[in-house]
């Protein structure tokens, strides 16, 4: 599923199947979640993408080739790719151990071409081994709601009083882990969105309303997943003094003018960018001893579309997660 001009509708073409170079797998995929960042992709938030594109960037497969000097990974490996998947590895980010800040990178299904499609090719040394435990649709969602929320929940710091602001994939995962911590978890949602709300309840999170409702007690730490920058003051009145408020999201809308009082008193502000490899191998172990319930809804390749459109229009709990095997010959390919 092709993405020719940002705005337009992803298009089904037939390409022939690539060959991996020196240091990359060819992964035949069995699944690719549809995560917030591919609509920014798609929408043209981000402006910086590889046109024409495959997008999708929670890829989970098994290796089917492997290219001259991969000594790491071999045929037949199930592995999970994330959405960073080159580093240059000698910029000063680099080689200080934060990588996910580094100086020339790519991504997967912006810059690199990414599992909306039956084949992809990564970098053997971005591929992450993935717990038994999960079957190949429900663990793709780790690849990056997993994997962000792990990195912005290390940024919340030791927070006893947890928010979350927009109740979505990245929520659903983290909410979870908090809790297993045992962390008190209050879930935000879109104001209204029951559902979502009994939905975050489920998951152990012991208040959920709209974002528009303060919360019962100050918290220690509050993410924000949705892309709304209006929430950013609103997150801060609900903060404690001291507390810290992480930036969970790629693309943000603008942030109004704000008091400076909601800040005062050592509150926080940060963002979180990209990952490391680091985050994968700490989340994978973690995902490996919790027993994660990963919700997925799984859709033919084909109907990439309506996934995006699902996620635009806060229609799905959990995750969209594309199965390529599930698109049926005659599907009116280019």
């Amino acid at each position: 599923m092709v993405l020719n001009a940002a705005g337009q509708p992803l298009v089904m073409v037939e390409r022939p199947t690539p060959a991996p170079s020196a240091g990359q797998v060819l992964i035949e995929i069995s699944a690719c979640a549809v995560c917030r960042t591919d609509l920014h992709v798609v929408d043209g938030d981000l402006t910086e993408a590889k046109l024409p594109l495959i997008p999708g960037h929670e890829i989970v497969g098994h290796i089917v080739a492997v290219g001259d000097g991969v000594n790491e990974r071999a045929i037949g490996d199930r592995v999970g790719v994330p959405w960073l998947g080159y580093t240059c590895g000698h910029c000063r980010y680099c080689l200080s151990g934060r990588e996910n800040l580094c100086d020339a990178p790519r991504f997967t299904g912006y810059t690199i071409d990414g599992g909306f499609a039956t084949h992809t090719l990564a970098d053997a040394r971005y591929c992450f081994s993935i717990p038994d435990r999960y079957d190949d649709v429900h663990a793709a969602p780790l690849l990056c709601a997993g994997l962000i929320g792990h990195r912005a929940l290390r940024a919340a710091g030791q927070a006893e009083r947890l928010g979350i602001y927009g109740f979505g994939a990245a929520a659903h995962i983290v909410a979870q882990i908090a809790k297993h911590a045992g962390q008190r978890v209050f879930a935000f949602t879109r104001p209204g969105d029951v559902p979502a709300q009994e939905f975050a309840r489920t998951l152990g999170c012991e208040w959920a309303a709209g974002s528009d409702t303060p919360p019962p007690v100050p918290l220690d730490a509050a993410i924000i997943f949705a892309p709304v920058g209006s929430l950013v003051p609103t997150a801060l009145r609900s903060l404690a003094k001291g507390g810290t408020l992480v930036l969970g999201g790629i693309h943000m809308s603008d942030i109004p003018a704000m008091p400076y009082e909601i800040m005062w008193g050592e509150r926080v502000i940060r963002s979180v960018a990209n990952l490391t490899r680091e985050d994968g191998i700490e989340l994978m172990k973690t995902a490996a001893e919790i027993p994660l319930e990963i919700t997925a809804a799984p859709m033919p390749l084909s109907e990439a579309n309506e996934a995006l459109a699902r996620l635009r229009e806060g229609r799905l709990s959990g995750a969209a997660v594309l199965q390529p095997g599930h698109t049926a010959t005659g599907c009116g390919c280019e």
